[in-house]
Formats: C-alpha cells, sequence, structure tokens
C-alpha cells in the first residue's frame, strides 16, 4: 500500500527508486526520511515535470488508473520529451538548460491525464489478512466520463482546475522575440480542500512547508472563492402552508463535472435548514453544524456504526440530508478503514448533470435510499420539508444552506484510538484538534411566507 500511495503523493520519488532497484517505502527508513537519498524528490510532491513528462499511451484506461501513468525511464537527456500545450515550441533552449525536449502533446489538454491518479483501487484486506480483491476508492476521473450533459460537450478537469488566463502570455522571457500565447492553464490546482490549506499553513515549521504565508493565503482564498462561486447552488422553488404545515422543497444542483464532494470517501456536504418565525425565533432547524465540526441530527456523529440514511421526505429535526458516501466491511458494517472496505453502504453524493444513475458501472453507483429515488437525477437533488409550525403559520423566513467537510467529524474520531499506536496519526490528531471545523458554505437560498 506504501507503493500504491506513492504513486500520486511522491511520484518523482517513486518513478527514481523503481528505475534504480531501490526499495519504494515511505515510513520508516523510506522517503520520508531525511536520510532517504529520494527526500527531497519525495517532498516535492507532485512536480511539473512528473505531470508533463507522461505519455499519451494508454491515458484513459485501466492500465493507466491507480497512478499507472507512462513515463519514459529509458531516453538520455536532453532528448526525453516534455509535453505541452503548445505547437512548434523552441527545443534549445529547454535542451540547454533542463535537459529536456519540449513537444506538443494534445493529451496535456486530457481529462484522461489526470484519470492516472484521481482513479483509485485500494486492495481490499479482509479480517484474516486474505486479499479480497480492488476497492473503487476514488473514482473522480470515471464519474465525469460516464457524465453526458446535454448539447455534448462538457468542461475538462483543465478547464476549471488550471483556468485559463485572460489574454495572451509570454510563457519565457528568452529568447527576447518569443511571442505572447493565448490559452495559458493558470496552475492554480484549486480544489476543495480548504481544510488542508488552513493546517499547512498553521504547521509550516513541523511540516516542512516551503509556501510563505501569503502563496499559501492566495490558494486559500481561491479555494474558498471557487467552492462558494462554482461548486453547488441550492433554491427553494416551493413554499406552502396549510393546516399549521409548512411544506417547503429544497433543490441542490451540483456544477462541477463529478460528483459532490468527490476523492476520497471522507467528506461531506448537507443541507443546513432553518426555520425561523416573525420574531426571528426558530421553529425548525435541521443539519445545524456545531464547534466540534459534528452535525445536529447526524447519526454517525453520535453513533460509530450508524449512518444517516438518503432522504427525499423529511420531517423532525434529527433527520439530516448529507451528501456523502458511506464504505461497508465484509459484513456489511459500517467502516472507515479504507483496506478493509468492499463496497459502498451509501453513495448519494450530488451527481454531475448528465450523470445517469440507471446506466452507471458499479464502481460510480449510486448506493442507498437515492437509488430509487425520482427526484436524485444527474446534476440536481430535491427534498421536500414537511414541519407542523402550528399557530406559528404566519410570516416564516426559510433559510436553506449547503455546507462542506473535506474532512468528516466521524473518520477523525474513528481514527482516533490508533493514536496510541501511531505516531503519525497522533500527529495528525493534534493538528486536528487545533483545527477550524467550519463548514464551507457552498450555497445559500432563503425564502418567506
Amino acid at each position: 500500500i506504501q507503493e500504491k500511495c506513492s504513486r500520486c503523493h511522491t511520484p518523482m520519488a517513486r518513478v527514481q527508486a523503481t528505475v534504480d532497484g531501490s526499495p519504494v517505502s515511505l515510513l520508516g527508513d523510506g522517503f520520508f526520511s531525511p536520510s532517504s537519498y529520494l527526500h527531497e524528490a519525495a517532498m516535492d510532491g507532485v512536480s511539473c515535470a512528473l505531470c508533463h513528462q507522461i505519455q499519451a499511451d494508454g491515458l484513459g484506461s485501466p492500465a493507466t488508473f491507480t497512478g499507472q501513468y507512462p513515463i519514459d525511464t529509458t531516453t538520455a537527456a536532453p532528448d526525453r520529451i516534455m509535453f505541452g500545450q503548445y505547437a512548434n515550441p523552441l527545443a534549445n533552449p529547454m535542451q540547454m538548460h533542463v535537459g529536456f525536449t519540449p513537444e506538443y502533446g494534445s493529451h496535456s489538454l486530457d481529462s484522461a491525464l489526470c484519470g492516472t491518479c484521481h482513479t483509485l483501487f485500494t486492495p481490499i484486506i479482509r479480517g484474516d489478512g486474505s486479499y479480497g480483491g480492488e476497492f473503487p476508492e476514488q473514482m473522480t476521473y470515471p464519474e465525469w466520463e460516464h457524465a453526458a450533459p446535454a448539447g455534448g460537450s462538457k468542461p475538462t478537469c483543465q478547464d476549471c482546475h488550471l483556468p485559463p488566463a485572460a489574454g495572451t502570455v509570454a510563457i519565457s522571457n528568452r529568447p527576447w522575440w518569443l511571442e505572447p500565447r493565448s490559452g495559458f492553464g493558470m496552475h492554480h490546482f484549486v480544489g476543495g480542500n480548504s481544510y488542508m490549506l488552513q493546517i499547512l499553513k498553521a504547521r509550516t515549521t513541523d511540516l516542512g512547508v516551503t509556501a510563505d504565508a501569503t502563496e499559501l493565503d492566495a490558494t486559500l482564498d481561491r479555494t474558498l472563492a471557487d467552492l462558494g462561486t462554482r461548486a453547488a447552488t441550492i433554491s427553494i422553488p416551493a413554499v406552502q402552508v396549510s393546516s399549521g404545515i409548512l411544506t417547503a422543497v429544497v433543490k441542490v444542483a451540483n456544477l462541477t463535472g463529478h460528483k459532490l464532494p468527490s476523492g476520497v470517501p471522507l467528506r461531506r456536504a448537507w443541507i443546513h435548514l432553518k426555520v425561523a418565525d416573525r420574531k426571528g425565533k426558530v421553529v425548525f432547524e435541521s443539519g445545524a453544524p456545531a464547534l466540534d465540526g459534528t452535525i445536529a441530527g447526524n447519526d454517525a456523529d453520535t453513533s460509530p456504526g450508524a449512518y444517516e440514511p438518503h432522504y427525499d421526505l423529511i420531517g423532525a429535526p434529527g433527520e439530516v440530508q448529507i451528501y456523502e458516501s458511506i464504505m461497508g466491511d465484509a459484513t456489511g458494517n459500517v467502516t472507515f478503514t479504507f483496506l478493509r472496505a468492499e463496497g459502498y453502504l451509501k453513495d448519494n453524493r450530488l451527481l454531475p448533470d448528465g450523470f445517469d444513475k440507471t446506466t452507471a458501472t458499479l464502481e460510480i453507483a449510486v448506493h442507498g435510499g437515492a437509488e430509487l429515488d425520482p427526484s436524485f437525477t444527474g446534476g440536481t437533488d430535491e427534498v421536500t420539508y414537511r414541519i407542523p409550525v402550528g399557530a406559528r403559520a404566519g410570516r416564516l423566513t426559510i433559510t436553506a444552506r449547503l455546507l462542506y467537510q473535506s474532512v468528516s467529524r466521524r473518520f477523525v474520531e474513528d481514527l482516533r484510538p490508533d493514536a496510541a499506536l501511531s505516531g503519525l496519526v497522533d500527529r495528525f490528531i493534534g493538528y486536528d484538534d487545533a483545527a477550524d471545523r467550519t463548514p464551507v458554505v457552498l450555497a445559500t437560498a432563503q425564502k418567506r411566507t
């Protein structure tokens, strides 16, 4: 498993170790140890040179998933190719200064390149130590690939995560006569993990972070801006009060090209709905976030083996619509240990536009109540709230928010007992205990009766 993780988290070190015939490991005397000759390469993480050396062969096929990106490790400098988005590049300067030959590669703009690491299968290790096959832990690329929006076109990974710069850009200051080019993708690589960025900023010395506070703040600002404007929308298309019962329909739309949340199954988004009377007194509330990162009414946050089901109709404060994936082990019990997971007990993460849940393969399928919910479709979900309001059925204010956490409270609490067994786990728990657990607001809507 260390070798598998190293493919995408310490890719340069892993490729070089493989070429050298050295052991590939992260812990102990592995890449994380300052004594390792590949430590610096490992700590650089995902480099420019790594991604731009990935070749087109087989991209988008299972042979390249789980970090099996094709890299030329036999051609000597300066003839080894580094691919880019521009045709007819001037080769000599790059050959002389960095020992690579630049070449146009259309695949550098293809989502399939990103799919090499953003499609991850992990081994299933059962309680008796036996191997049980492969588990689809992260399926961001297949989710994107399955979506077929009306009109036939859809943004690539690069369109959103490397947004094009406005106007033209001189990509080098040499030679002096080089013409500016358009369509340059800004390498922001903005994702959805503001939690991680906040920890990196707070622990720069401890974690050996080389970026300064200004750079981290810029990335954090871009992340929060993206999450707050480009991830999702929420609306309240219908409100009715009859015989002391408030009925409100809340509609959530996924604006991304993959499931929301996507990636590692620790993340969750949920609807926080609050109803207040004319004096501001709360009449009803579902999904209120707490300072400790828990969600009021979420069964998983109070009972380790439980989880909140998918809802189409909500009528009590203890019912919360949480968009998440919940892993199950060989016995059908909830697990947060990746190598114990054999399937999903629940996966009602918001589908991208054009995603047909009836034709999705098992690896990206909808699991649980959302599978049979007619309002849970490609791009949107609707939840109906039916709330007794009695004599306060006059002027009511309904506020709906879509909230998001990149690390769920239940995952952290499931991991906490292992802190006594692992210094790395203990370190992470300490970071989390000191972290701001306020959820990110993806979207807000309000309506009055």
